[in-house]
């Protein structure tokens, strides 16, 4: 697959946007293996792999396993995850499908015994703002195994 365009030199005032909600993301107070997981779970539905492989070789270099990071996609079925990341993970598949209908007031109410309002917030951030790189990377065919972390 070939990249169609480069966003980033494109429109750098577009990119800029985009790492404002990003660098907030980062420094949120929200865990990293959480976040880590969030963006996979998502990048996982969106069918994301550039974004997929830039998020497990990030979350593996922060110490992540293996096990956890293979049993992602059936979260549901695996003893791997937290009740907070549960939760979490639960959002992010909510979220991320917004168009199958809205996020039921019970799947709410299990975020919140994790989160704070503060993190709620934050957390809701860090899935809008990895769906919409999923979407930038998809559009413009970002090639995938191509992500050197920093």
């Amino acid at each position: 697959m070939e990249q169609r365009l480069d966003y980033q030199k494109i429109s750098s005032g577009a990119f800029r946007a985009m790492l404002g909600m990003e660098n907030h993301v980062r420094q949120c107070g929200l865990e990293h293996s959480l976040l880590e997981l969030v963006k996979t779970r998502a990048s996982q539905i969106n069918g994301c792999a550039y974004c997929i492989d830039m998020h497990t070789k990030d979350a593996r270099a922060a110490g992540e396993t293996e096990q956890r990071l293979y049993g992602l996609s059936a979260w549901h079925e695996t003893p791997f995850y937290t009740e907070r990341e549960r939760a979490a993970l639960e959002l992010t598949e909510a979220v991320t499908l917004i168009a199958n209908g809205p996020v039921p007031d019970e799947l709410y109410q299990r975020v919140r015994e994790h989160f704070s309002e503060e993190e709620t917030v934050n957390l809701v951030t860090a899935i809008i703002a990895i769906n919409g790189w999923n979407r930038l990377a998809l559009t413009f065919r970002t090639v995938a195994g191509t992500y050197q972390r920093g």
